[in-house]
C-alpha cells in the first residue's frame, strides 16, 4: 500500500471501506498515527456519509490523559487482499486515523524527503 506526505506533513494512505461486506467501497483517506494503538477512527461526518451502523460505545483514554466514551460503528475494510469487519470509533476530528493495530506485523516506511508512505 502506498501513500503520500501532504503539505501539513501528515503520512496519508487510502483505504477501501464499506458499511457492508459486499457493499460499495469508498476510498477513505487516513492519517497514519503511530501514537494511536487502535485500528481505525473516522470523523462523524464521514461515518454518516458511509452510513455505518452504530454498534456500541467504549471507554478510552486520549493522548492528553482525559477519559472519554467513544461511539463505535461497524465498518468493513479491505486490507492487504482481505476484507475485515471491524469496530471503528467515531471522532470529532477532520481526518480518519489509522492506528498501530492495523500496522501490527506490517512494515511502515515514511520518507519525508521523497514525500512517500509505504505499508507492506
Amino acid at each position: 500500500m502506498k501513500g503520500l506526505i501532504d503539505e501539513s506533513l501528515r503520512a496519508l494512505v487510502e483505504l477501501p471501506v464499506a458499511a457492508a461486506h459486499s457493499g460499495e467501497r469508498t476510498q477513505l483517506t487516513a492519517w497514519v498515527d503511530t501514537a494511536f494503538n487502535g485500528g481505525l477512527t473516522i470523523p462523524r461526518e464521514q461515518i454518516a456519509a458511509l452510513k455505518l451502523l452504530r454498534q456500541s460505545q467504549v471507554d478510552a483514554i486520549l493522548a492528553d490523559g482525559s477519559q472519554v466514551v467513544l461511539e463505535t460503528f461497524t465498518c468493513f475494510v479491505d486490507w492487504f487482499g482481505k476484507t475485515y469487519g471491524t469496530q471503528i470509533t467515531a471522532s470529532d476530528g477532520h481526518c480518519a486515523l489509522l492506528g498501530t493495530m492495523l500496522l501490527d506485523n506490517r512494515r511502515l516506511c515514511v520518507d519525508y524527503k521523497a514525500r512517500t508512505v509505504e505499508i507492506e
